[in-house]
């Protein structure tokens, strides 16, 4: 893209914003966490050189990268209500995970094992790129599964709460026996203990009733029908937490990450020629219906703002 060209409205920089990721699937939900499991194990395993094992900054960077189909997928939808909720979000994950670190609840006392990049009062300054994102997907996803009875706010809730949940016991497992960080006192469950269970049940309800009074459902809907990567991003944490459960024998983990993935294959947002770098064009794209916006000019009428 020549200076010329570069967008010079914010509709301009989400149409190429949209057709970077889309172009570029495959790259970002197959072989970025593909990439990223072969390279923790291999830290954790100590084959590779300490420059490199577990280097923050390239954790970082794969992380922005498996995220930008979510980024992409939700920004034309973040208006200044749906900035201040966000940012309510942010500030929670930072006071939970401080107050987490300080005295052990809600998730259990813990320490960090592996440098996550800058740390400010004991947490590291990056985690709301690992926390939102999470929360986000399995809301997003929960509303496509859940259809109309969505609706009802008690039904989304505990549907909501239930998707972050299996995701922990999708993730915690692997980062615990990655070495990421560990429970001063153990746990039962692949090293981590119960309470890191309930203390997410407290961090879903939060983030739920956030991201509810966030984003206007309708379009949030109109946006997930017409903007076929917004869940690359879970299928990225399928892909890598999935691997590294049955690397470590944590089977369980394993298949719940399975399980997931059949969820996004009901929801249309799984197909197997994902795995085909030839079909990353196509992928999603059912009769061409979701197709991102390919000029500047070209927006959906759901995503327009005064």
């Amino acid at each position: 893209m020549t200076a010329s060209r570069l967008p010079r409205t914010r509709a301009g920089v989400e149409a190429a914003f949209d057709r970077i990721v889309a172009g570029n699937r495959f790259t970002i939900a197959v072989v970025f966490p593909v990439v990223g499991a072969v390279s923790l194990v291999a830290s954790a395993a100590g084959w590779l050189p300490d420059p490199l094992a577990f280097n923050p900054w390239f954790l970082l960077v794969g992380v922005l990268v498996m995220r930008s189909p979510l980024v992409a997928g939700v920004l034309p939808l973040v208006d200044r209500r749906a900035a201040g909720w966000l940012g309510v979000l942010v500030a929670y994950t930072y006071v939970i995970e401080a107050v987490g670190v300080a005295t052990g609840w809600p998730y259990g006392a813990f320490t960090y094992g592996v440098d996550l990049g800058p740390m400010l009062g004991g947490v590291p300054l990056a985690l709301p790129v690992f926390f939102i994102p999470l929360v986000v997907n399995a809301y997003l996803l929960s509303l496509l599964l859940l259809g109309p009875r969505a609706d009802h706010p008690a039904v989304r809730l505990l549907t909501v709460i239930a998707a972050v949940v299996a995701m922990d016991v999708v993730l915690d497992p692997g980062a615990v026996a990655l070495g990421f960080w560990r429970y001063d006192a153990g746990g039962a469950f692949y090293g981590v203990p119960l309470s890191n269970y309930l203390g997410w049940v407290l961090s879903a309800t939060v983030a739920v009733l956030a991201l509810d009074r966030a984003f206007d459902r309708d379009r949030l809907l109109a946006r997930l029908e017409s903007c076929p990567f917004i869940l690359d991003d879970m299928v990225s944490f399928v892909i890598l937490w999935g691997v590294i459960g049955l690397r470590f024998g944590a089977l369980l983990p394993a298949a719940v990450a399975a399980a997931f993935g059949v969820g996004l294959v009901r929801a249309d947002r799984f197909d197997a020629r994902v795995f085909d770098p030839r079909e990353r064009g196509t992928w999603g794209h059912a009769g061409g219906s979701r197709d991102a916006p390919h000029d500047e000019g070209e927006r959906d009428p759901e995503i327009d703002r005064s």
